[in-house]
C-alpha cells in the first residue's frame, strides 16, 4: 500500500490538486481507488502525469487526426517515464458553429485553463489546429501557467485538379466570387466543392490556423520546425511523440508559459505575422494571448514594425504557394533565420533554449516560397493599423492582400446595419451602388448576437461582380477569414454596438481612407453626429447564458476581444 506523503513533500502526479475533505490523505486514497478502477497499476499511478488536451470532434474536420496524435503523444510520455492522461475540452471548427467560432473562443480558453488547473497533472500537451482552438489553448495555458507543449494538427495538402492545385480556403473564395459573377456554372462549383479539402488538416494556405501555428512556434510554445508539418505526414506523428517526451522533461526542468510569452517574444511574433503576410485574425488572438501575461500590443508600434518588416513568404492569399510548399521550403527555421537581425534573440522556447542558439546555423531554404530580405514579396509588412474619427482606437487593413490603387480613397458609403440587412440588400438589383462607393457593415462586432463573424469580406454586389468588379473598399467592426483577400478594413474600434462612431454612420456619408497616413475618417460634422448620438440606442442585453456573459465581459478588438475577468491583473 502506498503510504501517505509528507506534508512538506512537493505534490506530483495524482497527488496534485486533491479535493479538501479536511483529510487530504483520504482524498488521495479515494482518487487512487477510482483510478485503479480503470485498470492502472500502482507503478503507473506513481508516475508523473502529463495531461493531453483532446479536441477531437466529429464536428471538426481539422481535427480528424487527433485520435492518432493522442496515441503518438502517449508513446512519447510513456517512453519518457510519465503517465499520459487525455481529457476532452471544447473543440471549435469555424464552419460548424453558430453564430461563429470566435463567439466561443473565450469559452474554450476558460475550459482549457480550468481543466489544466483543476485536474492533477505536472505538464500538458495541447492538441489543437482549427482557427480559434490554438489561440484558446495558448490563452488558457498562459493563465494556468502549467508547463505545456502546443501540438498543432497541421495543414491539409493541396489537391491537383484539372491543371491547378486547390486547397481551402482561398480557392473556395476565388471560385465562389466567380460563381457570383456568373463566370462559373452551378455544375462546376459543385465539382470544386468536393476538391477543396481532400485530406485531414487545417486550411492549406496562410490562413488563421497556419498563421497561429507559425506564431506559436515563434513564441516558443511549439518546438522549432514542428508548426508547419502537414497533417498527414509521418513527421506529424513523430512530432507528437516528441511533444509527449518533451512534456515529461518539463516536469523535471519546468519552462512555464510565463517564461516563454514575454514582451520580446510577443514582438517577435508580430514581426513574423507581418513577414508571413499572415491572417488579420492572428492579431486579435496574439493580443488576447499576450494580455493573459500582462503584455500589451500597441497598434502604433505595429505600424512601426510593419514599415520595417518585409513580407517574405509567397503563399496564398498574399502569394501563390501552399503550406506544404512553405514547410518543404524550410518552414519557420528558414523564415526566422532570414529575419534574425530584426528579432530579439533572448527569448527561450519550451526546450529552454534561447532563439539565438536555435538559429545558430543557416537552414535549408527554397527561395521560391521564402524570399531573402533583399528580394521580398513586399518591402513592407502585411498589416497596418488605421486611426481617425471613424476608428478612435484603431482598425486594421491587410495591405498585402489588398488592391494598392484603393489605398487612398474618399467616397460615399453604402451602409448595412447588421448581417440580415446585408443578406437582404447586397444583391438587390435596385441597390444604389457603384464600384467607386465604400461598403460598410456595422453592428457585427463582439458585443452583438452576430459574435464578430468573418463577414468583413463583404461580397461584391452581384450586379457589380457580373460587370467585372473584383474589389471594392469594404469596412466593418467584424473580422474576415485569414484566407480571404481584398481592400478590407476590419476590427473598427470601438465597435458600433459599444457606441463607437461606426454606429452613427449612414448611407450617403463620406469616408476618407489613407493607408499612407494610416487614417480612417468619417467626414460628417460634429453637429450632425451629436444629433445622431442623441437618437442612438445600445443593442438589447441577452437574457442568459454564454451570450449574457460575453455581452457583459467581452473587451474590444484592440484588447483581443478577451473577457475582462480573464485578463492578467494590472
Amino acid at each position: 500500500m502506498t503510504q501517505p506523503s509528507s506534508p512538506t513533500a512537493p505534490k506530483r502526479g495524482l497527488a496534485r490538486n486533491t479535493a479538501n475533505y479536511g483529510d487530504r490523505d483520504f482524498a488521495l486514497y479515494l482518487r487512487r481507488s477510482f483510478a485503479k478502477s480503470m485498470g492502472y497499476s500502482q507503478a503507473m499511478l506513481d508516475r508523473p502525469v502529463v495531461g493531453i488536451v483532446d479536441t477531437g470532434s466529429a464536428y471538426n474536420n481539422c481535427h480528424r487526426t487527433v485520435p492518432e496524435l493522442i496515441e503518438a503523444v502517449k508513446r512519447g510520455v510513456l517512453g519518457a517515464g510519465g503517465l499520459p492522461l487525455p481529457f476532452p475540452t471544447v473543440s471549435l471548427c469555424e464552419p460548424s458553429l453558430f453564430p461563429t467560432s470566435m463567439h466561443y473562443r473565450n469559452l474554450a480558453a476558460l475550459d482549457t485553463e480550468a481543466m489544466l488547473t483543476a485536474q492533477p497533472m505536472d505538464a500538458a500537451v495541447l492538441i489543437g489546429g482549427c482557427d480559434k482552438t490554438v489561440p484558446a489553448q495558448l490563452m488558457g495555458a498562459a493563465s494556468a501557467d502549467v508547463p505545456a507543449v502546443q501540438l498543432v494538427t497541421g495543414p491539409m495538402l493541396a489537391t491537383p485538379f484539372q491543371g491547378e492545385r486547390l486547397s481551402a480556403c482561398t480557392d473556395c473564395r476565388r471560385y465562389w466570387a466567380a460563381y457570383r459573377a456568373g463566370t462559373v456554372s452551378e455544375e462546376r462549383i459543385g465539382q470544386i466543392e468536393g476538391r477543396l479539402a481532400t485530406t485531414a488538416g487545417t486550411c492549406g494556405v496562410m490562413g488563421t490556423a497556419s498563421t497561429m501555428a507559425c506564431l506559436a512556434e515563434t513564441l516558443g510554445m511549439v518546438p522549432l520546425g514542428h508548426g508547419s508539418i502537414p497533417a498527414v505526414h509521418a513527421d506529424r506523428l513523430r512530432a507528437a511523440e516528441e511533444a509527449g517526451a518533451l512534456a515529461v522533461r518539463l516536469i523535471e526542468n519546468p519552462i512555464r508559459p510565463s517564461q516563454i510569452i514575454t514582451e520580446k517574444s510577443v514582438e517577435n511574433a508580430l514581426r513574423v505575422l507581418l513577414a508571413l503576410g499572415g491572417s488579420t485574425n492572428a492579431l486579435l488572438h496574439l493580443t488576447a494571448i499576450a494580455g493573459r501575461r500582462g503584455v500589451k500590443i500597441d497598434l502604433h508600434r505595429l505600424n512601426e514594425l510593419s514599415d520595417t518588416t518585409p513580407v517574405l513568404v509567397d503563399l496564398k492569399p498574399t502569394g501563390e504557394g501552399y503550406m506544404e510548399d512553405f514547410h518543404a521550403a524550410g518552414g519557420m527555421p528558414a523564415l526566422l533565420w532570414e529575419l534574425r537581425e530584426l528579432l530579439h534573440l533572448e527569448p527561450v522556447d519550451v526546450t529552454g533554449v534561447p532563439l539565438g542558439e536555435r538559429l545558430a546555423e543557416p537552414p535549408f531554404v527554397d527561395r521560391r516560397y521564402i524570399r531573402p530580405r533583399a528580394d521580398p514579396v513586399s518591402p513592407v509588412g502585411g498589416i497596418v493599423a488605421l486611426f481617425g474619427s471613424l476608428a478612435p482606437r484603431g482598425a486594421i487593413l491587410k495591405r498585402s492582400a489588398a488592391t494598392p490603387s484603393l489605398f487612398e480613397k474618399e467616397a460615399r458609403v453604402i451602409v448595412f446595419d447588421g448581417l440580415e440587412d446585408l443578406a437582404k440588400r447586397i444583391d438587390d438589383p435596385a441597390l444604389d451602388v457603384t464600384a467607386e462607393d465604400i461598403l460598410v457593415l456595422k453592428n457585427a462586432g463582439s458585443l452583438t448576437s452576430a459574435g464578430m463573424p468573418e463577414a468583413g469580406y463583404l461580397p461584391i454586389p452581384s450586379k457589380l461582380a457580373r460587370a467585372g468588379v473584383k474589389d471594392m473598399v469594404r469596412m466593418s467592426d467584424c473580422r474576415m477569414s485569414g484566407t480571404a483577400f481584398g481592400t478590407i478594413v476590419l476590427h473598427i474600434t470601438p465597435e458600433a454596438a459599444a457606441g463607437g462612431p461606426l454606429g452613427l454612420i449612414e448611407t450617403g456619408d463620406r469616408v476618407r481612407l489613407s493607408v499612407k497616413s494610416r487614417s480612417l475618417d468619417l467626414l460628417v460634422s460634429d453637429a450632425v453626429l451629436a444629433r445622431r448620438r442623441a437618437a442612438w440606442t445600445p443593442p438589447p442585453k441577452p437574457v442568459r447564458g454564454w451570450d449574457r456573459i460575453i455581452h457583459e465581459q467581452v473587451l474590444q478588438a484592440d484588447e483581443g476581444c478577451d473577457l475582462a475577468v480573464l485578463r492578467a491583473e494590472g
